[in-house]
């Protein structure tokens, strides 16, 4: 039961890193506008955060939980490896202030420990490849969201004075921040739900079909708020600024667009990757101006965090599932 409790501590670490790491996801537009004050802004993105629970059902937890490695494969080691996996890339890309997903962190390092445990036997092929195709269309669709709803809106106060359109805008902008931590919220915390519901059926916790308690659903998504309260703006700096400059009619497009992809993939059990999301959501606003104003050298360095998260999350997962057998022994 001491390693059970000290193994759930550890998934909520994680959990509350993965807040701390993405809070650029939700706060980044909103904060580089200057609608919101970015001690506020994490505030609004925390609350949010905590109460998607109400809103979306558990169908990533399920998805994250049973539909990547197989249950029976997974045990103590293999949840140790999953997470060590995962933390130490979100450790270094938080430090180097690179926007790396945490969703594809912490499957890359499910993958690494069960794979080491039982060969490519213990992969659930169906999951993994609808997550990895999701690598590809989650930034995709929320590019082209960003960009089908900038032209809707240029169309929509095309007789409107550029003073009147950033009024409304700033406005709208507390919605759409409100939506992508929703959405954010929603699919982002339920991976971690879904590694703790597992690690209970692999103590004998709990039975029958797999679901996730309450008391997990609300453990996570107050250890993702408090991360979020806290910020990572090493991140938020990168995302808000260095790729490209917003304006608050841009940062709404955005944030819309990135919400509406999220808000699919949660409904369909998908566990996308909400930095993913929300970057390719910003490089469509602002190829909406125009090619040149997107910092495509900065696009470019993260689309490569983007390829290698996965891989290096893996292998260090294997390394940890590894060398628990020395430490659990």
């Amino acid at each position: 039961m001491t390693l059970l409790i000290c193994l759930i501590a550890v998934a909520l670490f994680f959990d509350f890193l993965n807040g701390l790491h993405d809070a650029a996801n939700s706060i980044a537009t909103i904060v580089s506008t200057r609608v919101l004050a970015p001690r506020y802004a994490v505030f609004w993105a925390a609350f949010f955060n905590f109460i998607a629970f109400l809103v979306f059902g558990l169908h990533v937890a399920g998805t994250v939980g049973s539909g990547i490695v197989d249950v029976a494969v997974v045990d103590d080691r293999v949840i140790l490896g999953a997470l060590g996996g995962a933390i130490s890339w979100n450790l270094l890309t938080w430090y180097l202030g690179i926007p790396s997903s945490s969703s594809h962190a912490l499957i890359g390092g499910l993958l690494g420990a069960g794979i080491a445990k039982a060969g490519l036997g213990a992969v659930v092929w169906p999951g993994v490849l609808m997550t990895s195709a999701a690598i590809v269309l989650s930034p995709a669709l929320g590019f082209a969201l960003a960009l089908l709803l900038v032209l809707i809106v240029s169309w929509l106060f095309v007789r409107s004075t550029p003073a009147a359109v950033d009024g409304t805008f700033r406005k709208l902008q507390f919605v759409s921040a409100s939506l992508y931590s929703l959405g954010h919220g929603g699919n982002d915390a339920q991976k971690t739900m879904g590694i703790i519901a597992v690690l209970l059926y692999a103590h004998g916790q709990a039975s029958g079909p797999f679901h996730v308690p309450l008391w997990v659903v609300l453990s996570c998504q107050s250890a993702m708020a408090l991360g979020t309260l806290l910020g990572g703006w090493r991140i938020v700096h990168t995302m808000g600024s260095k790729i490209t400059r917003l304006s608050p009619v841009q940062g709404f497009c955005a944030e819309t667009g990135g919400a509406l992809t999220l808000f699919a993939a949660t409904a369909f059990g998908i566990p996308v990757s909400t930095t993913h999301t929300i970057t390719g959501a910003i490089i469509g606003v602002g190829a909406a101006r125009r090619v040149s104003a997107v910092r495509w050298n900065v696009a470019q360095g993260i689309v490569v965090a983007w390829v290698i998260t996965m891989p290096a999350a893996a292998l260090v997962g294997a390394l940890v599932y590894a060398l628990s057998g020395f430490v659990l022994s």
